[in-house]
């Protein structure tokens, strides 16, 4: 297997860090690559330069995947660390977005960075004044997923409920829109991103006793203003409103858009996933027991929702999961990928929840196209292959009172940690784990009253006659469902994968290693140990005609310490967030 050097002679941080400043200065001081930065129109993110990493997923189609191929699966073996640069210390979930040569970069506690893509120089940063309280009490709640960038601005989605707009050549802030209100437990995890002209960006927070749910809202982006509002939970007046159980909207929380959205331009459409309801226990949110005649599908958690930009008109909404009563949100990427699908070419909208269960639909209407299994599960017992409609795993369906065993356990089998397709190989590309739950319910006592939280208690386990491994590395192809490969881990996969045209697949573990695939293959090409847990989304750009690829790696992220029980033998810093830039030598 490939060695790189850093990992072989210089296994510590410190020496790791002084490594690449002591290659950094050997570099002649660069000029401010802001001076030549032009301005991102609506064309440039519909056809992004291949040299530039302009969204959370690169491209409006959520695919993540890059057209570069300078580093490719003869020399990534040569692969080195080119720069690092020391973030601040805590969770971090971030996607570099990168232009013209800048790579911007979203720090805990809302610090944004403006650094030089090729030499790592720091050219501006802004440190958002966030409330004390806000900081004392909300660790993982400092931490962004995503930025967007457009015209001249840089926007941010802040911990305190703001959108902004920041200068992307000076930092200096633009404008600054309140959007809630963070006392009462408001925040994003995703960042906005631009369709149409229209910043869209999801809330969270539905789940800290909000009543009437979250929110997907749209914006001006010359002045912040907002346009639009979309409740991801039925409220007066929609035509769904009875689709839950008998609740009255005061007591129906959840429904969180944790994670940024896709775009199809084509069609002028926006699509969102959203998440659970709150509690999580449907015997505690009162979707359970179903009362007679009522409907008790709690629209619109666990859907896909198709959004007009400009309007904030729901097209048409699909749910992937009703009555979700085991914390198994489907809120992630919505891939846009044209497909066979019985003889004909289907506009379709892949996505894949915490059940690990591919899933395709018309992204023209939400029509069911069909499934694939990945990771074990107990909770769908079938899935219709006409229409969808799931039937669920009584068994696995938890009841206060008792502890009910279910697979996965409420990380997913599949978290936030996105896939990736590539149209290079027609293969999605995803990380997962293996594991159950023994799940505890915690009720309320006589009269308390709901302030928020999920209130059950998730003893993580292996999966029954379990090999030992929890990771699992996996290569679908999309045209006909099946496994081209599978890799194996330990380790929890915490980190999103990244394919490219030059044949690799980069992706990152709980354990550290930072590894390249062969996209066709799944052999190892390559790897090195990071400082620190990989818990963000890889990317890779150009400065120049080289390329590099960058990570942040940085241990604190929720998701990936809950997985963390399942292997108690790996020990992470609980510090120490650092990006990371390799490229091949000169």
């Amino acid at each position: 297997m490939p060695v790189n050097r850093w990992k072989s002679t210089l296994p510590g941080l410190p020496i790791l860090l002084f490594a690449g400043a002591l290659a950094q200065a050997q570099q002649p001081q660069a000029a401010d690559p802001t001076r030549n930065l032009t301005p991102v129109t609506d064309a440039m993110l519909r056809d992004p330069p291949a040299a530039d990493w302009l969204m959370w997923r690169r491209t409006y189609n959520g695919w993540g995947y890059s057209p570069l191929d300078q580093i490719n699966k003869d020399n990534v073996k040569n692969l080195q660390v080119a720069w690092t640069w020391s973030m601040v210390n805590g969770p971090t979930e971030a996607t570099p977005i990168v232009h013209d040569g800048v790579i911007y970069i979203f720090n805990y506690s809302n610090k944004i960075q403006a650094l030089n893509g090729a030499t790592g120089d720091l050219i501006w940063e802004y440190k958002r004044d966030l409330p004390a309280k806000l900081v004392a009490e909300n660790t993982n709640q400092l931490t962004k997923r995503n930025m967007a960038i457009y015209g001249d601005n840089l926007y941010v989605a802040t911990s305190d409920a703001h959108v902004v707009a920041l200068d992307a050549k000076t930092g200096k802030v633009v404008w600054d829109q309140t959007v809630a209100d963070w006392t009462q437990g408001w925040r994003y995890s995703g960042g906005p991103f631009i369709a149409n002209g229209t910043l869209v960006q999801g809330m969270t927070g539905c789940g800290n006793a909000a009543p009437g749910g979250c929110f997907i809202t749209g914006h001006d982006v010359k002045t912040g203003a907002e346009l639009w509002r979309v409740h991801t939970i039925a409220h007066p007046g929609d035509p769904n409103f009875d689709t839950w159980n008998g609740i009255p909207l005061d007591s129906r929380y959840g429904s969180s858009a944790w994670i940024s959205g896709s775009y199809d331009p084509e069609q002028d459409l926006v699509f969102y996933g959203t998440g659970q309801p709150y509690p999580w226990i449907a015997e505690m949110n009162g979707l359970l027991p179903k009362k007679p005649g009522a409907k008790n599908n709690a629209a619109y958690t666990d859907s896909t929702l198709a959004i007009e930009p400009k309007t904030g008109k729901v097209r048409w909404y699909r749910q992937h999961l009703e009555t979700d009563t085991w914390d198994l949100d489907y809120a992630y990427e919505r891939m846009l990928i044209d497909l066979p699908v019985g003889g004909v070419t289907r506009k379709a909208l892949v996505t894949t929840g915490k059940l690990g269960i591919i899933e395709a639909i018309d992204r023209t209407n939400g029509e069911w196209l069909w499934h694939k299994e990945t990771v074990p599960q107990n909770v769908v017992a079938s899935i219709d292959p006409k229409t969808g409609e799931k039937t669920i795993n009584q068994a696995s369906v938890p009841h206060i009172g008792q502890t009910t065993v279910n697979c996965p356990a409420d990380p997913g089998g599949r978290g936030w940690p996105a896939t990736a397709y590539s149209p290079k190989t027609g293969i999605l590309y995803m990380p997962l784990n293996e594991y159950c739950s023994n799940t505890t319910p915690t009720p309320l006592d006589p009269g308390q009253a709901y302030t928020g939280g999920g209130r059950a208690i998730y003893a993580r386990v292996a999966v029954p006659n379990s090999d030992g491994n929890v990771g699992r590395v996996e290569a679908i192809k999309l045209a006909d469902r099946s496994q081209v490969w599978t890799v194996r881990t330990r380790a929890p996969q915490t980190g999103a994968v990244l394919p490219t045209a030059g044949g690799v697949v980069f992706g990152g573990a709980w354990d550290r290693w930072f590894r390249a695939y062969d996209d066709t293959t799944g052999k190892v090409l390559w790897e090195t140990r990071l400082n620190n847990a990989l818990n963000s989304f890889p990317i890779t750009y150009s400065v120049n005609g080289k390329q590099y690829v960058a990570v942040v790696a940085g241990n604190g992220s929720s998701h990936a310490k809950a997985l963390a029980t399942l292997t108690p033998e790996i020990k992470n810093p609980d510090g120490g967030s650092v990006l990371w830039i390799f490229a091949l030598p000169d």
